[in-house]
């Protein structure tokens, strides 16, 4: 490999370790006129939140709708946020300075989810459960 060659990869390689830097954000949580969930920042600015399936149907859980949340993701473009994967603990509700991982419980058979919808086991909805994040 030349010197020219072996140069030009390894700004490549810098440029790309730029991309993809996981931050996170924090806002209230509501929907834009099509439905897409927004997380509106403050000071005017709002940016509509995305994720993978799992991701998607929390964000779009009227039950967590108005609430201070912080989600870990990368903007893409100016206005939309990916939220990490469901199972990487990205989204928490924030209240009164603390963290609260989101999760759902149904009361009749103790099975605990981490996307709302009905228990695979009785049918039943899931309730919302916050519950405090202990992270070191």
């Amino acid at each position: 490999m030349t010197r020219r060659a072996w140069l030009a990869t390894l700004a490549a390689l810098a440029a790309r370790a730029g991309e993809g830097k996981k931050v996170a954000i924090t806002g209230k949580l509501s929907q834009d006129s099509s439905g897409k969930p927004v997380l509106e920042i403050g000071g005017g600015k709002a940016a509509v939140v995305e994720g993978d399936d799992a991701t998607n149907a929390v964000l779009r859980d009227a039950r967590l709708a108005v609430r201070e949340m912080e989600l870990i993701g990368e903007f893409r473009g100016d206005s939309v946020f990916a939220v990490g994967p469901i199972h990487t603990q990205s989204m928490f509700v924030l209240r009164d300075g603390k963290r609260f991982t989101i999760s759902y419980w149904c009361d009749l058979c103790a099975i605990r989810t981490y996307t709302p919808g009905r228990c695979m086991c009785c049918q039943q909805e899931t309730e919302l459960d916050l519950r405090e994040h202990n992270a070191p």
